[in-house]
């Protein structure tokens, strides 16, 4: 059977579809570390190496437009011929990849989540949001400018874990409107929201003072970042948070606000009636989103629905939403945070609505979202690791690590070898097909080894198989491990941005650079990628 080919589309009209009407997916198949070095603006990470795994979740309706990119290598044609076999059918292929952009003159944008965090910058101009130094701060905390303020990091638990300024309590920005007087009782007590960087220090001040909030509020200039170029000590491992209560203190004049907001900034309300008919609709894509905790989401939501928790929403929407001018129906049990999100979500230029009686109205409603499509992916035959040292032993064996090219310089079995799907053939270039290649791979949030089957197949390796229990069960045997960087150069590990990794780690030279990388972003958009944002007229 010939190999089905994809139309190609020249930067040119491409850039034309990212502006027109129609729905769209700009798919960058390229992996994590490249796509961080430079990409289009409105360009969604899907890398091959985990393309079927993601792709039902970024792009659920297979009649989508879809547009493929990468570096004119031919990853964007084997993509396009994965995602058709999952059923899509209006795939297109980035002639000459991005090179090709590029020679036409369009920017390639370093970094990830660029649209929010350009947003992010435009917003701080826009509302003029107000802002505290390092020093400030440490000045207010020390109680030499008056009242103590409260410090809100805007953050995932997650992230908040890693690092925090000291007393700060961990509240993400989808959660600050709603549990604010959970943390903040006084309205006189000044309020400081901060996060790692930018963004979300600018939006979860801006959020408070966009519902009216009479306490002071401030964003922290850099976020910790910020805060460690100043020389102050953050604390590792912080664990306080907003607490866990149904009905948090002052939720009714919290509902007031928000309906007092979605009218402001002209988001609208959605009937579960409407809603159904918007979810059956096969002509346009539309996305369930639970913009509640996950503690709140795991205990119940509704069927289809996409966690995709507020504040994680507006700063990284492209990990959530891979079509443009798709619907995004937000939903919440409460009458204040799907508001709120959604308030932000139509400044970014997103038609984003709110299910009117959120979770019950669906519930009751019957509503459920198709899944996209999923891949079938049959594990390979298990290799325990006793027989795989001997195989490596006499050579009828190799190991294939297909793990993060982190992860491998952290420890891999001695001997084996690191890859990662787009890289396969070039990697596998001499190996006997008669081989037997033993998978090393990680399950967490799906198994990219797992897709590499198929490829290793084609490419003449007939008998494919998978350690058991994985690089742990090769451990607890207490065979062989090699580690260090120098088993992986840097050039190889395509699946890691560097440009950003150690800015955390102490690294004050990678932390400047990544705050100008953020502030600089502004400056790059052309007028069409402006225009995408709609901030309501200053007042």
């Amino acid at each position: 059977m010939p190999t089905p080919s994809f139309p190609p589309v020249d930067a040119a009209t491409l850039k034309g579809w990212l502006h027109d009407a129609d729905e769209i997916a700009l798919f960058d198949v390229r992996e994590h570390g490249q796509y961080g070095e430079g990409h289009p603006f409105y360009a969604v990470p899907l890398p091959y190496s985990r393309l079927e795994l993601d792709a039902g979740r970024l792009a659920p309706r297979v009649g989508a437009r879809i547009v493929l990119a990468d570096d004119g290598d031919g990853v964007a044609p084997a993509a396009a011929q994965a995602l058709a076999r999952l059923g899509y059918t209006s795939l297109y292929v980035l002639d000459g990849g991005m090179p090709a952009w590029r020679a036409a003159g369009y920017t390639l944008f370093a970094g990830v989540n660029v649209p929010s965090k350009t947003f992010g910058e435009l917003a701080e101009h826009h509302y003029g949001t107000p802002r505290v130094s390092a020093d400030q701060l440490a000045a207010m905390q020390a109680g030499r400018s008056g009242l103590r303020p409260v410090v809100l990091d805007g953050r995932p638990a997650s992230e908040f874990q890693k690092m925090n300024i000291p007393g700060a309590v961990c509240c993400p920005n989808g959660e600050l409107a709603y549990r604010l007087r959970d943390l903040v009782p006084d309205t006189e007590t000044p309020i400081v929201i901060n996060c790692a960087g930018r963004t979300r220090s600018i939006i979860g001040a801006q959020t408070l003072i966009n519902i009216g909030v009479p306490n002071p509020v401030y964003a922290l200039e850099n976020g910790t970042q910020g805060w460690y170029l100043n020389d102050f000590t953050l604390e590792h491992g912080g664990t306080a948070r907003y607490p866990d209560t149904a009905a948090p203190r002052g939720l009714d004049a919290a509902r007031a606000a928000a309906s007092t907001l979605a009218g402001r900034f002209g988001v609208p309300h959605l009937a579960p009636a409407q809603a159904a008919a918007w979810l059956a609709d096969a002509t346009r894509t539309t996305f369930l989103c639970d913009v509640r905790t996950a503690e709140e989401f795991a205990a119940g939501t509704l069927p289809g629905a996409q966690h995709t928790p507020g504040g994680q929403l507006v700063q990284a929407t492209d990990q959530y939403v891979g079509v443009r001018r798709a619907r995004l129906v937000l939903f919440d049990a409460d009458g204040v945070r799907a508001p709120v999100v959604a308030s932000w979500l139509r400044q970014m230029g997103h038609d984003a609505v709110v299910l009117q009686g959120g979770l019950q109205a669906g519930l009751d409603a019957g509503l459920a979202a198709a899944q996209g499509p999923q891949p079938e992916v049959a594990a390979p035959p298990a290799v325990a690791a006793a027989a795989l040292a001997a195989g490596l032993q006499d050579r009828s064996m190799l190991a294939l690590d297909l793990r993060g090219s982190m992860a491998y310089r952290a420890g891999h079995i001695a001997g084996s070898r690191w890859s990662i799907r787009p890289r396969l053939a070039q990697d596998l270039a001499g190996v006997p097909h008669d081989t037997v290649v033993v998978l090393v791979g990680d399950a967490d949030g799906g198994d990219p080894a797992a897709l590499a089957v198929a490829s290793l197949h084609a490419l003449g390796f007939a008998d494919v198989r998978r350690l058991h229990g994985g690089l742990a069960a090769w451990q607890r045997a207490g065979l062989p491990l090699g580690r260090g960087a120098d088993t992986l150069p840097d050039a190889r590990c395509i699946d890691f941005l560097f440009f950003v990794h150690d800015r955390h780690d102490g690294n004050k030279a990678a932390a400047r650079q990544y705050l100008a990388w953020e502030t600089n972003l502004v400056s790059q958009l052309d007028a069409q990628e402006l225009a995408t944002f709609r901030f309501p007229p200053a007042t």
